[in-house]
């Protein structure tokens, strides 16, 4: 749910906070080598992939982790603007202004952004799973997908507590209408749905409309 003070310790959308789990992401990069014609170069992982237009969201959505999400989206959308990105998400959700500005830039950019969820997208990392392009939502069948409604952790004076309230209720609502117009859920259902925590396995998933299809390794056929 949404803390406007710390942390969403419930683990969802929150506008400050990392949503499921405490601990902050460790910084454990692997490097690949490759080799070409001109040597050995080292890249990060997730530069190797960048270079095969794959965009991995795999930490609770803070705002340092969204700049970087929206640079990638930007720079792969300047690179082709007509060639697929493919966005993976492994995230337990965490701060919705940082979620939304990552939301705004699918939209905003030309190129198709296919997303796909690999362990678990809840909260807000759903918000930004079902906003993929249409057709191109995806995932694996051992993930699971995860909604519920915002939280405040409102402190201060009575005004204020009162002002902060009002912009958790704006927020939710804006929250359930993204899920409402990619889902095709009335927002009436939807807010039903969140109003607690609502989980939901990869299958479910396609039937209320957050995904598309559920990826499997094709069978493989043998020859004479």
């Amino acid at each position: 749910m949404y803390d406007f003070s710390q942390i969403d310790k419930s683990g969802l959308y929150s506008p400050i906070g990392q949503g499921f789990g405490g601990q902050a992401p460790q910084n454990v990069i692997p490097m690949v080598i490759e080799s070409g014609a001109r040597g050995e170069r080292f890249y990060d992982i997730y530069s190797l992939l960048l270079k095969e237009r794959i965009v991995f969201l795999g930490t609770p959505v803070m705002d340092q982790v969204a700049n970087v999400i929206v640079a990638q989206l930007l720079y792969l959308d300047r690179e082709d603007p007509e060639k697929e990105i493919s966005m993976y998400v492994n995230s337990p959700g965490g701060v919705i202004t940082a979620g939304l500005a990552i939301y705004d830039t699918m939209q905003l950019i030309r190129a198709p952004v296919s997303t796909i969820c690999v362990g678990m997208a809840a909260s807000m990392a759903t918000v930004l799973l079902c906003s993929g392009a249409t057709g191109k939502r995806f995932a694996l069948p051992s993930s699971t997908i995860h909604m519920h409604q915002p939280m405040g952790g409102a402190q201060g004076q009575a005004a204020d507590i009162e002002i902060q309230a009002r912009e958790i209720l704006r927020l939710q609502d804006k929250i359930r209408q993204i899920i409402s117009e990619n889902t095709g859920q009335s927002y009436e259902q939807v807010a039903r749905d969140t109003d607690r925590d609502f989980y939901l396995t990869p299958e479910q998933a396609v039937e209320y409309g957050l995904i598309d299809e559920v990826l499997t390794r094709p069978a493989e056929t043998t020859g004479n």
